[in-house]
């Protein structure tokens, strides 16, 4: 019997790992990939205490303070949930765990575009992180579609190896932070395409081409080597539902300010709650909320007569 399962393998799950160790609570992390999305970032420049890090080295930092503590590790997929009278019953592919908490931080998963050729020209030309296949198009024209922060960031990066790169938004204009659109603002090899939907993206071996709703210098065909989709992320939520939790139209997990459920002993941080604005510094914060909220319910918990 743990006192602590939590699900997720990011920068929010092993933030409460370190809490949760530091109360000492016998804890478990349960994730199929460790890193999360995060490992997809470059550069971050607003975690505090670092002025610039790269996604993999803040996840490193942070999972290595975590096992200063007696944690335990799986890298499983944690496959349901079930509340029982006293404890939480958590299943994989082949065994059963036992906890009397639970914090869910299993994030999301990036959102598709939805277009014809999307799936047909995947890792053909269609892409989802810069940093990871940025760096097979130098000297290349590319776009990104997208107008939030992580998009404008996706463009910025690609400039170092493109010649070109377009950002293709559907509104007026992007709604990257400040500092951010500084950047693409002076970068001479983005150009902004406004108010203007992909709607199909074509091609023989490899993707060549995308078509605009809206003509761009007079032609709804644009010529391209590569696009990049940023158009957000889908909360990875259905465990947490399966087991009862609420769950918004965004398929967020609905939390109060102590970071609990509708569910007594079942927890939620990081980008898979209802939260407006998703950081890795807010998700960090929801994190040890949860794990001090986790011990406070466990230590009112009466114990169970039932041996594990």
């Amino acid at each position: 019997m743990y006192d602590l399962v939590i699900i997720g393998g990011g920068v929010a799950a092993f933030a409460a790992a370190i809490y949760a160790g530091r109360l000492q609570l016998k804890t478990l992390v349960i994730g199929e990939e460790l890193g999360g999305t995060i490992l997809l970032t470059d550069e971050i420049a607003n975690y505090p205490g670092f002025k610039k890090i790269t996604g993999l080295d803040l996840f490193r930092k942070i999972k290595e303070h975590a096992q200063d503590y007696d944690i335990e590790i799986l890298e499983k997929r944690a496959e349901s949930i079930e509340k029982q009278t006293d404890a939480f019953e958590l299943f994989t592919k082949d065994e059963k765990l036992k906890a009397k908490t639970v914090i869910i931080a299993t994030g999301t998963h990036l959102r598709k575009l939805g277009v014809p050729g999307e799936d047909e020209f995947a890792n053909r030309g269609v892409h989802y992180c810069a940093l990871c296949d940025g760096v097979f198009y130098k000297n290349k024209i590319v776009a990104v579609v997208g107008g939030s922060d992580s998009a404008a960031t996706e463009a910025l990066l690609l400039t170092e190896y493109a010649q070109k790169v377009f950002i293709i938004y559907r509104k007026e204009t992007i709604r990257a932070e400040p500092i951010t659109a500084q950047r693409v603002d002076k970068n001479e090899k983005i150009e902004i395409i406004n108010n203007t939907n992909v709607t199909e993206i074509k091609g023989e071996q490899f993707l060549n081409a995308v078509i605009l709703d809206n003509p761009y210098k007079g032609s709804n065909e644009l010529k391209l080597d590569a696009l990049f989709i940023q158009v957000g992320q889908i909360p990875l939520s259905d465990l947490a539902a399966s087991a009862g939790a609420e769950i918004n139209e965004k398929k967020e997990i609905i939390i109060n300010r102590a970071s609990e459920t509708n569910i007594p002993g079942l927890f939620a941080c990081g980008d898979v709650i209802d939260s407006k604005f998703k950081q890795a510094i807010t998700g960090v914060a929801q994190a040890v909320t949860a794990a001090n909220s986790a011990y406070e319910y466990t230590t009112n918990l009466p114990q169970p007569n039932e041996s594990f």
